[in-house]
């Protein structure tokens, strides 16, 4: 139940951002920056990388939470990611971003983390996410996906355009080609004039 609040918490959040898009006067920091923070994590090459401004700021994105060593539904989703970064093509690294976030941190190391991307052909624009438990749990917490026991995790996909405000939640074990439609109409949302 817990879990569940939180998420409808993060969904009447984003929905509230998606509406709010623009600093406000003497400020210079969107909504969304605030809500977001630019926790900083460690993505597979060990390099810092902050939440909103070097990841969700004017982009698409696909997020998903995972642990490497999950032996349940983490490899099928991963697999989705896989297949769905295919189907983008050159799509990935310049107009939509693959975020995997852990919620494994302690085992989870960016070298650890490298490996598995290896598996799973992860390109660029693919980000494979770790760093310090507390800010782990942060950025979790501001996507509605924190969890207390990692084998708890969710099995959805957040896919948004930070920039429209457009976000929408997909079941990672869905077929492929549900996915990338769900994918293509967040891309294809247009900017709110």
């Amino acid at each position: 139940m817990k879990q569940l609040l939180a998420g409808i918490f993060a969904a009447l959040m984003i929905s509230y951002l998606a509406q709010a898009q623009q600093p406000a006067a003497g400020s210079d920091q969107s909504p969304a920056h605030k809500y977001f923070t630019d926790v900083v994590l460690l993505n597979q090459n060990g390099e810092k990388m902050r939440l909103y401004s070097d990841l969700l700021q004017g982009r698409v994105v696909i997020i998903n939470c995972f642990f490497a060593t999950c032996q349940g539904s983490c490899l099928p989703m991963t697999r989705n990611l896989e297949k769905l970064q295919q189907a983008l093509g050159d799509r990935v690294g310049k107009d939509v971003r693959i975020i995997s976030i852990t919620v494994d941190p302690a085992l989870d190391t960016p070298a650890s983390l490298k490996e598995y991307a290896k598996k799973f052909h992860a390109g660029p624009g693919w980000y494979f996410l770790t760093g310090d438990k507390q800010n782990v749990d942060l950025a979790h917490n501001k996507l509605g996906q924190f969890v207390s026991d990692k084998a708890d995790h969710s099995n959805i996909f957040i896919i948004g355009n930070e920039r429209t405000g457009l976000w929408k939640k997909a079941l990672g074990l869905a077929q492929t080609d549900e996915l990338v439609k769900v994918v293509e109409s967040v891309l294809n949302d247009q900017a709110k004039p």
